[in-house]
């Protein structure tokens, strides 16, 4: 059986089989887009795997053929002591589930693999900063030693400095975590990189049945036997020189669904920065100002891909040393007025028609269209601002963890209030009515959970600090202990305390177009009828008849 397929154009396996990640990579591939070499291992191995408990017989051999053909591609050795080949690891069921399963980046940065990396580029401050983030994220996701007993270390990456002091900082942190893997996992990482990536493999697919994504799955209404794919590629760095960088992007704005590119960028820093909240993220327009190369190739590539998909799109990407590299795609999936937009302005562009404009819209986001805003507040009634990252508003009792968010639940509406959250804070995130967090931008995973669930988010509060400890929050003076009355807007960003008037948004027009289309289909007079039942009422002909087939 076939376990292992290349990320090339000519895979034909479904994404059932190759997981939503690489089979938008595939994709990306026919579309002549620049994609990192790599391979996927499919969902068939992660289920065999949760069912005997083991890797199944005959996967080893193949892994290492496409670890050697992936060097043959790339003219590198997997822990060469020249040339050395870094990979990155990640899951990919055939549903998207952001960040509830493991990833590791620089995988493959053996001692002697690092410092080949550092003879190769000329720069040791890269190739340890990199060493660091393997050694971090290895023992986090691999070996269970816990993101607390990590936060003693000194993670800073010293950005573009090559001085001595900066890389005897870098060389002391990396000890530090060795220290506490061994005293706290109880092994060392292994020098053999081969070993290093089936552990990695292994660490996805036991990922797949953790609490956060069973939670997730549950929230969601996925099935729990579909098992993730996991896709390994030749790593590419942003942190690798002043001309490097990460981002997210989609190719219209998520919360409006205006036809702009909306997103975020961190330059000098690798995708789990920005993904993860605990950056401080630039908008994506920065990216304009400081490479206009790269931002001319991004818009390029988001234009192509919306003329295949023919829906606005996400992008992950990054650039190393002013070269372009996308690394992951999907349809933008947006929700509420932003659905209705981006159907109604394809619609008039030509690029799907009205029936099938009709179609992809929800009418569970007629429901959402008409947007609670916080009305104007008297003086000092605003704790802290931020950005708004799922529009809506939440009143409820401020909790600082995830468990405690779900211990107040019990009582009555609860807002979430973290520095940033995590796929561990998955269950607080599904009890709260809305969340806060200090850090982090519109593509955080507070941010993408948020708007996944429905739910108002304010993200990237930077006058916010937030004591799980002592369970209390403060920003401008004031400090507020768990179980204050607050309130957030999702879209203006605002966090008041107490429970402000709140008014309603009136409906756009792309709206009242999208019901008139309705209306035409049912031949019906809209009289005495919701938004809601209008369009079902059109998406019921339209499946009866047929013509939900050909849009």
């Amino acid at each position: 059986m076939t376990w292992i397929h290349p990320l090339s154009p000519e895979v034909e396996e479904s994404v059932e089989v190759l997981g939503a990640k690489a089979h938008g990579l595939v994709v990306l591939r026919r579309l002549g887009l620049p994609v990192p070499p790599g391979f996927v291992i499919s969902t068939e191995v992660c289920r065999a795997f949760l069912r005997a408990g083991r890797l199944p017989s005959g996967f080893g051999a193949q892994l290492a053929a496409a670890v050697a053909d992936l060097e043959a591609v790339t003219r590198r050795r997997l822990g060469g002591a020249e040339r050395p080949l870094v990979l990155s690891v990640r899951s990919g069921a055939s549903v998207s589930m952001p960040g509830m399963m493991s990833t590791v980046l620089n995988l493959g940065l053996t001692t002697g693999a690092t410092i080949a990396l550092a003879d190769e580029t000329g720069d040791l401050r890269f190739a340890l900063d990199s060493r660091l983030r393997f050694l971090t994220g290895f023992a986090s996701e691999v070996l269970g030693v816990g993101p607390a007993t990590l936060a003693g270390v000194d993670h800073a990456p010293a950005r573009q400095s090559t001085s001595v002091s900066t890389s005897s900082r870098l060389t002391q942190a990396i000890h530090d975590v060795e220290r506490l893997i061994v005293e706290r996992g109880g092994d060392t990482v292994s020098e053999d990189a081969a070993r290093q990536l089936e552990s990695a493999v292994t660490a996805v697919f036991s990922s797949w049945n953790t609490p956060r994504a069973k939670a997730y799955r549950e929230l969601h209404g996925i099935p729990h036997d579909l098992g993730t794919a996991v896709t390994v590629q030749l790593m590419v760095f942003g942190n690798r020189d002043r001309h490097s960088g990460t981002g997210v992007a989609f190719s219209r704005d998520p919360s409006t669904g205006e036809h702009v590119p909306f997103g975020e960028v961190l330059f000098g820093r690798q995708g789990d920065d920005v993904v993860s909240g605990t950056s401080l993220t630039g908008p994506l327009s920065e990216l304009a100002d400081r490479e206009p190369a790269m931002w001319t190739r991004l818009l390029s590539a988001l234009t192509r891909l919306e003329e295949h998909y023919r829906d606005a799109c996400y992008v992950e990407f990054t650039f190393e040393a002013g070269e372009l590299w996308v690394l992951q795609v999907r349809p933008g999936r947006f929700v509420g007025r932003a659905a209705v937009r981006v159907a109604v302005d394809l619609a008039d562009a030509g690029a799907i028609g009205r029936d099938e404009a009709l179609l992809r819209v929800s009418p569970h986001h007629l429901a959402q269209l008409r947007t609670p805003r916080i009305a104007a507040t008297g003086p000092g009634a605003v704790f802290t601002r931020g950005l708004g990252a799922s529009p809506g508003v939440a009143v409820g009792r401020v909790a600082t963890t995830a468990d405690s968010a779900v211990r107040l639940a019990a009582r009555g509406p609860v807002v979430l209030i973290r520095p940033e959250t995590s796929p561990l804070d998955m269950h607080g995130l599904a009890a709260a009515s809305g969340v806060v967090t200090a850090r982090g931008g519109p593509a955080s995973h507070a941010a993408v959970v948020a708007r996944s669930l429905g739910k108002p988010a304010v993200v990237g509060a930077a006058g916010l600090t937030v004591d799980p400890v002592g369970g209390t929050v403060r920003a401008g003076g004031r400090t507020l202990p768990e179980g204050t009355l607050v309130a957030l807007d999702g879209t203006s960003g605002e966090v008041v305390i107490g429970e402000p008037r709140v008014t309603t948004s009136s409906a756009d027009p792309q709206l009242h177009r999208l019901l008139a289309w309705a209306d035409d289909i049912t031949a019906d007079e809209p009289t005495g009828r919701t938004g809601p039942e209008r369009l079902t009422a059109a998406q019921t002909v339209l499946r009866r008849t047929g013509r939900a087939a050909t849009g």
